[in-house]
């Protein structure tokens, strides 16, 4: 029997730590279980699948991240559907926008650009309130040499040194279009430091935890023990160089994707 099928794009935001992850996964708590409960219960059916445009790592937050929803037999209006879902989405998870795209949609390839955000602060410890947020560096760190750093990672660049467990098929070439630190004036909640940090940097995409081991080569170099010239050759072609600092998930943000 001949199935028509329906194409939606849902924009949605999350605060992802008590996630662990997007994908679905036995026996945990996902993004894409909780999402694709929800949609079984308010649809009554579950003759549907959702695809994201990536896959977030376990706590993990996103401003904006698009799933595209595939309906089989009957469509939906997005007006009148986006009210009922949001209402029983949990607290955690808001679906902003829901809009019916062609089957020639492409949601793997259709982003453009995307942007996250690390946010960190450093010396005394943060109020607890700010762990789903940011993460905390005890020592002091040099933060003009971290942001000379961090231009450095701008650029076509091989990140093999930077992707988690490459494999020799893993295309590890990547172009990042913007890597700065400047002062966190984009979130704030009272319980957060006087003063706090945001790390922000563009791509078309990245690799497994290749932003959270950039952050770590940064705090590194505030901490001194990497330097400019090490920066460098962690990117250079052929240069083997062993990064095992992989900052915690919490800080990281999906902050931004453009189709």
């Amino acid at each position: 029997m001949f199935r028509k099928r329906y194409f939606y794009l849902i924009k949605l935001q999350f605060l992802g730590f008590r996630y662990h992850g997007w994908q679905k996964q036995p026996d945990v708590l996902t993004l894409e279980r909780m999402v694709s409960r929800t949609l079984q219960y308010v649809l009554e059916h579950a003759n549907f699948k959702i695809l994201a445009a990536g896959r977030t790592d376990a706590k993990v937050s996103a401003q904006m991240q698009y799933v595209e929803l595939f309906l089989d037999d009957t469509p939906i209006d997005p007006d009148a559907f986006l009210p009922l879902f949001n209402r029983n989405l949990p607290q955690d998870i808001r679906a902003l926008e829901i809009a019916e795209v062609d089957e020639s949609f492409n949601i793997i390839e259709a982003p453009i650009e995307k942007e996250y955000n690390y946010l960190f602060s450093f010396g005394e410890k943060a109020h607890p309130f700010a762990a789903p947020f940011m993460y905390t560096v005890f020592e002091n760190l040099d933060i003009a040499l971290m942001k000379e750093a961090a231009t450095l990672f701008e650029g076509t660049h091989d990140f093999r040194n930077y992707t988690y467990k490459p494999t020799p098929e893993t295309k590890t070439v990547v172009s990042i279009s913007q890597s700065e630190i400047v002062l966190n004036d984009v979130f704030s909640a009272n319980f957060f430091p006087k003063t706090s940090y945001l790390y922000r940097v563009k791509g078309k995409g990245f690799k497994r935890h290749q932003i959270r081991l950039m952050m770590g080569a940064l705090f590194d170099v505030g901490e001194g023990k990497r330097t400019l010239s090490d920066i460098e050759k962690s990117i250079a072609d052929g240069v083997e160089i062993k990064l095992e600092r992989i900052v915690p998930a919490s800080g990281l943000i999906l902050q931004h994707v453009q189709l």
